[in-house]
This record gives structure tokens, sequence and C-alpha cells, in this order.
């Protein structure tokens, strides 16, 4: 059974940095797609950053590019997310989605994952 557990949010000052992480179960990383959403109160859920399988490719979404780094630890069957310089548009539940046979820049939409975690609460700050 594939589970996915969150971990890591908090809250943090502006500027701050917050490293999430999405332990996996049920199923070996390194054949999905891992990808991180988030979703503020009364917004659509976003695609924040994902890494595929063929390459371990990783895309941004473009207000993440360059404060947001995914990686991913296939003998620990986790992937993270570090998040420096955060700001307070940043704040929202994240989640972690995996999918198998995602490849390219779409495992960056949502509607492409059918396994989700429980989500973990970012909120920045001061």
């Amino acid at each position: 059974q594939v589970q996915l557990v969150e971990s890591g949010g908090g809250l943090v000052q502006p500027g701050g940095s917050l490293r999430l992480s999405c332990a996996a179960s049920g199923f070996t990383l390194d054949n999905y797609a891992i990808g991180w959403f988030r979703q503020a109160p009364g917004k659509e859920r976003e695609g924040v950053s994902c890494i595929t399988i063929t390459d371990g490719s990783t895309y941004y979404a473009d207000s993440m590019k360059g404060r947001f780094t995914i990686s991913r630890d296939n003998a620990k069957n986790t992937v993270y997310l570090q998040m420096n310089s955060l700001k307070p548009e940043d704040t929202a539940a994240y989640y972690c989605a995996t999918q198998i046979a995602l490849d390219g820049d779409s495992c960056l939409a949502p509607y492409n994952y059918d396994y989700w975690g429980q989500g973990t609460q970012v909120t920045v700050s001061s």
C-alpha cells in the first residue's frame, strides 16, 4: 500500500528556511515521480516542485525557482523540499504526492497524481 507522510512544517519568520520531508512506504521511489504541492486557504492546489523517474530531472514553479530545492534519498525512500528565503505568501499546507510513469514538467500538475500525503502546514509570519 502506497503511503506518504510529510513532516517538517512549522512557523518561520520571513526570510527563514524550512526543510520538508516526505517519507514513502509501500513502494520504492526510484520507480515513481514525486511532487510537492501547496494549497492556501481559498486557493487551488498548485505545483511547487517535482522530480521525475527517468533521469531525476527536477522542475519548479516559477515563484520557487532559486529559493526551493527538491532532492531524493532513495536509500531512505524519502524526498525533501528545502525552502529558503521564505515569504508570507508561501504560507500554505504542503503536500507530497507520487505517481508512476510521470515524466517531464507534467509532474508539476496536481491532477496527474493518485497518491497523496496528509500534508504539513507552513506558516511564514513575523
